[in-house]
């Protein structure tokens, strides 16, 4: 959508990670969930499948965790990045900062980082997964990181913090920055299909988490939510995949926006795979799209939403969620009709607008921003304030060197 602005689980079998001490201490099949290092990886998820004589695996999800010397915070932090990324927008800034798994974890919180299945370093294969597509370097200096040179919607002017200036080719920010860019799957439908498993198979080898989605894998964190609500602490929803029901295409100007084509590109509002609605639907078509007669500012897109009475989402109503929007982003532009749709539905998000709180300038890919530490707190007082229980004794003190 960048410019142009469930289906059946999989069978899940833990598959076992690079060495024997690192499967022992990342937890094993047979024992609870333990955390005795101060950092490691392990995979989860996948099945073997055999074809022409060769056995191989698929659906396997990687994760890195990280724990602090001290776990102050009562639930762990799963942080899922989005399309065409990978972990490593979460381990560092492209001007070498620390990034947000080490903000968190200096926080109290144990944190784990993921790469989507099918990508990076979970293992990405078109044999088994279908065609990959890849972000042009134009798709992001005009939409996420250097917007205010191409102003091509209203708040993308406001955009001043990325590192160095315009992100830009010729800034070594954004080149570091495209650099980590990688191919992903190009079906969204195959991909939650994939992925929502696999971090279900993540939340119930480490317990209950709170799930923090940024951009395309807002669908995942709505979908988990929606399936285990037992497993899922809170979802904190960094500009998450929008906006509801359809995609749009940005152009500038005084018609600044466009719907993309007829069909649906979030059938179930906020999800490609089916979200349990009450009364219950049987498929997409039986929920009736309106779309708003004005939107709520000249700045923002006129929401597509259900048509009254709204089916309601009662799991997710009883998953706490916070919408995070920063002020220069293209999702301000969207991201109050995600949350008009989910409180239509029973859920009622939080909202979390950066710039209210002072934190401004930031554009879609804030964990990596100038001000990245600051967008971080402000999550972990929202996360301290909605989220309370006793920390977990899941998690030991790990040893240190």
């Amino acid at each position: 959508m960048f410019r142009n602005a469930a289906a059946g689980a999989l069978a899940l079998l833990c598959l076992a990670i690079a060495s024997p001490s690192r499967a022992a201490e990342a937890g094993a099949a047979d024992g609870p969930f333990r955390l005795t290092q101060p950092a490691g990886y392990f995979f989860v998820g996948g099945r073997y499948a055999t074809a022409g004589g060769k056995t191989t695996a698929s659906g396997q999800m990687f994760v890195e965790y990280r724990v602090p010397e001290r776990v102050t915070q009562p639930y762990p932090i799963v942080l899922v990045h989005g399309t065409a990324q990978t972990g490593t927008n979460f381990l560092g800034t492209p001007d070498g900062r620390p990034g947000w798994a080490d903000r968190f974890a200096a926080q109290g919180f144990a944190v784990y980082v993921v790469d989507q299945v099918g990508r990076g370093r979970s293992g990405g294969d078109p044999d088994t997964y279908g065609p990959y597509a890849r972000l042009p370097a134009e798709d992001l200096e005009t939409v996420f990181t250097g917007q205010e040179r191409s102003a091509l919607y209203p708040q993308a002017k406001l955009h001043t913090q990325w590192p160095g200036g315009a992100g830009i080719r010729g800034n070594a920010a954004f080149d570091q920055f495209y650099l980590s860019q990688v191919p992903y799957i190009a079906s969204a439908l195959r991909s939650e299909e994939l992925v929502d498993p696999a971090l279900i198979a993540l939340l119930e080898k480490i317990g209950p988490a709170i799930l923090l989605t940024h951009s395309q894998a807002g669908v995942f964190g709505w979908a988990v939510s929606d399936q285990r609500p037992d497993l899922v602490k809170a979802h904190v929803a960094v500009e998450p995949n929008g906006p509801t029901f359809y995609d749009i295409r940005f152009k500038g100007g005084a018609d600044w926006y466009e719907r993309v084509g007829e069909a649906r590109a979030r059938p179930y509002g906020i999800t490609r795979v089916p979200l349990h609605f009450e009364p219950p639907v049987s498929g997409p078509a039986d929920l009736t799209v309106v779309q708003a007669e004005s939107a709520a500012a000249p700045d923002r897109i006129r929401c597509w939403l259900q048509a009254e009475p709204a089916r309601q989402l009662p799991n997710l109503a009883r998953v706490p969620a916070v919408i995070v929007t920063a002020e220069a982003s293209f999702r301000a532009t969207m991201d109050d009709c995600t949350a008009a749709f989910l409180t239509q539905a029973g859920a009622k998000p939080d909202r979390l607008a950066l710039a209210e709180h002072g934190i401004r300038g930031n554009g879609h890919m804030m964990m990596l921003e100038s001000n990245s530490d600051a967008v971080a707190d402000a999550i972990a007082g929202w996360i301290r304030n909605r989220v309370q229980g006793p920390v977990q004794g899941q998690v030991e003190a790990p040893a240190r060197p």
